[in-house]
């Protein structure tokens, strides 16, 4: 099937920031004086943090993403890293003009500081960040935007990412989509919401595209 356009989601997907998300969660909830499980963190990941914080506590969520994101830029560097093949897979599919895009939860901010940090600056003519859509994933919003930003088409599109959330935003918008087997949810809890492909490898992609 002809695929012209690749998008990704970021955290989980491309770069492995998944100790630092932890990190930053318990150090919030230290601050807050609050207890989770690390099973239960494992399952804030994903969501808008304005989203995960307003269900645990309405009343200090603002304080709580503020403090999660100090945290989370102070020790960025020291945690994120690209996951394997990751770039040279980027490179391939540039080389052969797929246009690509980011499609995440995240604000700006944190997007360019993971690209910058894991050399994957440059290969994006398209992100979409929280702060540039009225509804974020699973709603189709942000996978349709960077579409249309792109000039992309659903048919020619695939949505490549790591949650339950990318899966069905994706399904949402019309176009196939790819989930990454390294999902710290775990592989077999994404198949139950079918993606059309299963990545054990970003470099799988190539194979899917046909370069």
């Amino acid at each position: 099937m002809n695929t012209r356009t690749i998008l990704f989601d970021l955290d989980g997907t491309l770069i492995d920031t998944n100790q630092l998300i932890v990190a930053s969660f318990k150090h919030t909830f230290e601050h807050f004086k609050l207890d989770f499980t690390d099973e239960e963190i494992i399952e804030f990941n994903g969501p808008p943090l304005v989203e995960t914080f307003k269900k645990i506590d309405p009343v200090r969520s603002d304080e709580m993403v503020a403090t999660y994101r100090a945290h989370n830029y102070l020790y960025h560097d020291q945690y994120v890293t690209a996951f394997p093949n990751v770039l040279e897979t980027l490179q391939e599919l540039k080389k052969n003009n797929i246009k690509m895009g980011i499609v995440t939860t995240k604000i700006r901010q944190g997007v360019e500081m993971g690209l910058k940090k894991t050399g994957l600056t440059g290969f994006f003519d398209s992100i979409v960040t929280l702060d540039k859509v009225t509804h974020a994933k699973p709603h189709p919003e942000p996978v349709l935007k960077a579409m249309e930003e792109l000039g992309g088409e659903s048919k020619s599109t695939i949505m490549v990412g790591d949650n339950s959330h990318d899966i069905e935003s994706g399904h949402n918008a019309g176009v196939r989509t790819a989930a990454v087997s390294w999902s710290q949810k775990g592989r077999d809890r994404l198949l139950t919401y079918e993606p059309t492909y299963v990545l054990e490898d970003m470099s799988d992609l190539l194979q899917i595209v046909g370069v």
